[in-house]
C-alpha cells in the first residue's frame, strides 16, 4: 500500500498526568513519519495539563479536546476526538506510552484496507519510568535492552519486543499466542471504519472498553493485524485508582453480548454526543 498520500492522526488520551504526557510527546517529536495531527483527548485534566499542551502545540500539530471531569469518561472523550480528527488513518494511544521512533510509520505500513493494527508495549518499572530523558528517547537508547537493564528494569522474554529487526518481528508476530485485539493504548485503523462503528460505547468505563470496540470491528469484517513485536511503546508506570471490579464485570458482559450478537454499531457512541455540558478550559 502506498502511504505517501495518506494523512495520519494520533489520538492520545490523558487525565492529570502532565509529567508522563510530556515524555510521550517527546516520542512524537522524533518520529520517522510525523503525524499530520495530534489530538489530546483530555478526560477533564486541570490547568497544568492545559498549559503543557499549549506549550507543545507551538512545536507539534496538536489540538486539545477537553471535557469537564465527571469521573472516568474516556470513551466519550475519545469519540469527541474522532469527531475532531480529519486524518485518514488514526493511531490511538495513551499519555503513559512513549512511542519508538518508527511507531507511526509501522502502524501505517501494517495497516491496510479493512484492517486494524494491534501493537505492543514494554511495561516499565517506576525507576525506569522516572529515568527516561528526552535525549534517551530522541537517540533511541531507551528502547534498548541495555538501557533498561542499567535502570533497574527486569529483562526477560517480553523485552524481545525491543529487537529492531523486521524479519524477527514478523516471525514473532506470527507465532505469539496472544490474540490481536483493539488495545486502546496501541492500536490504529481507518477513521472511516471507526465512524462506521459509531466509535466507542460510552456506557462502558475502565476495563475492556477498547476491546469491545475491536470486537465490533471484527463483526464488521475487519482483520485484526498483530503488531505486538513491531509497533512498540514503553509503558510508564502508574497506579489505577479508577479500576473497579464491578464495572469490569459489567463490561465483560457487554463484550460477551457484542461477540454473540454480531453487533457492528454501538447505539451509545459518536451519534449520541452532545456538547451542552462541556466547554474548553
Amino acid at each position: 500500500m502506498d502511504t505517501r498520500n495518506i494523512t495520519t492522526g494520533v489520538i492520545i488520551s490523558t487525565y492529570n498526568n502532565p509529567r508522563w504526557l510530556e515524555k510521550t510527546l517527546w516520542g512524537y517529536a522524533c518520529q520517522t513519519r510525523m503525524a499530520d495531527e495530534i489530538i489530546i483527548a483530555d478526560d477533564g485534566s486541570g490547568t497544568e495539563t492545559r498549559d503543557l499542551i499549549a506549550h507543545y502545540a507551538t512545536m507539534l500539530p496538536i489540538r486539545h479536546v477537553w471535557h469537564e471531569d465527571k469521573g472516568f469518561r474516556k470513551t466519550r472523550i475519545l469519540n469527541k476526538a474522532v469527531e475532531a480528527a480529519t486524518a485518514d488513518y488514526l493511531v490511538f494511544t495513551d499519555h503513559d506510552l512513549v512511542p519508538r521512533r518508527d511507531f507511526i510509520e509501522t502502524h501505517l505500513r501494517m495497516g491496510g484496507h479493512r484492517r486494524f493494527v494491534s501493537g505492543g508495549c514494554i511495561r516499565l518499572s517506576m525507576e525506569a519510568s522516572n529515568a527516561i530523558t528526552r535525549d534517551d528517547i530522541d537517540s533511541g537508547r531507551a528502547f534498548t535492552i541495555g538501557w533498561l537493564r542499567r535502570h533497574g528494569q527486569p529483562v526477560g522474554i517480553k523485552t524481545a519486543k525491543l529487537i529492531d529487526c523486521r524479519p524477527f518481528s514478523k516471525l514473532m508476530n506470527a507465532i505469539t499466542p496472544a490474540r490481536a485485539t483493539w488495545n486502546g493504548g496501541n492500536s490504529s485503523g481507518w477513521r472511516s471504519d471507526i465512524v462506521d462503528a459509531n466509535g466507542f460505547n460510552e456506557q462502558m468505563a475502565y476495563g475492556g472498553e477498547d476491546r469491545e470496540f475491536g470486537l465490533r470491528l471484527v463483526n464488521a469484517g475487519l482483520q485484526a493485524v498483530q503488531a505486538r513485536f513491531s509497533a512498540i511503546t514503553l509503558h510508564l508506570d502508574h497506579k489505577r485508582p479508577y479500576k473497579n471490579e464491578e464495572v469490569m464485570a459489567r463490561n465483560r458482559e457487554t463484550m460477551r453480548q457484542t461477540q454473540q450478537s454480531g453487533i457492528v454499531r454501538t447505539p451509545y457512541g459518536i451519534v449520541d454526543l452532545t456538547a451542552s455540558d462541556d466547554s474548553q478550559p
